[in-house]
């Protein structure tokens, strides 16, 4: 009776905090799809508070999904000196995929299915029959054609193990993010944040078009 109990208010927790993260994505969609973190880090005048911002909107980003990581990875290195940029980036993409990765665990298959369901790179993930092996994750990784977050949701509900899952993911993502924080520090002065916003657009399907092309390269010559 104590485990059947046990179940159910497990059930129940889960469906609340389901419920939860759909309801606030809702109500705050576009203050969340909008977020300005140079505003956010210029309005904190003690630096070390300005750190902790930047890490608290990588773990909103984890469990809300809607905050665009690459505007975050931009601003942090408009914010900061590029070491700092890169330090700050770095901690927060561990906090990101760390905090995905458990929430998917504690949701569990069923509910992480029906919440992939509703979104466009939910559904690819679903569709993909390798989603247990390492090499998956770091194509994943390393093509922006899966969200990093609904990526991190989903293998934590299939029972991924946590260290290779970790380390791929870090070594998959983290060259992308130096790059957007590079560009951040040292172009965004000279360019339009329109004309980045642009371009980081252009840049997504482009990276998606290369891989396919030398997949069928590959392919061919074998």
């Amino acid at each position: 009776m104590k485990t059947k109990n046990k179940e159910i208010l497990s059930v129940i927790l889960r469906i609340a905090v389901a419920l939860t993260i759909f309801v606030a994505v809702i109500v705050n969609y576009d203050r969340l799809v909008n977020l300005d973190l140079r505003v956010l880090v210029g309005s904190i005048s003690v630096i070390w508070y300005a750190y902790l911002a930047v890490i608290g909107v990588y773990a909103l980003k984890s469990v809300v999904f809607v905050v665009p990581a690459m505007m975050i990875y931009v601003s942090v290195g408009i914010s900061f000196d590029t070491p700092i940029a890169l330090i700050l980036n770095f901690i927060g993409l561990a906090v990101e995929v760390t905090i995905t990765f458990f929430l998917g665990k504690f949701l569990g298959g069923e509910y992480v299915t029906k919440l992939l369901e509703k979104n466009k790179g939910g559904k690819k993930l679903l569709n993909i029959k390798t989603k247990t092996k390492n090499s998956f994750l770091f194509v994943a990784r390393v093509v922006p054609a899966f969200p990093i977050d609904f990526t991190s949701l989903f293998l934590g509900s299939s029972n991924f193990k946590f260290i290779p899952y970790f380390l791929i993911s870090m070594l998959g993502i983290y060259p992308r993010v130096l790059l957007f924080t590079i560009i951040g520090d040292s172009i965004y002065k000279y360019i339009p944040k329109e004309l980045i916003i642009k371009l980081i657009i252009i840049a997504i399907p482009a990276a998606i078009i290369g891989f396919v092309i030398y997949r069928l390269i590959k392919k061919r010559k074998k």
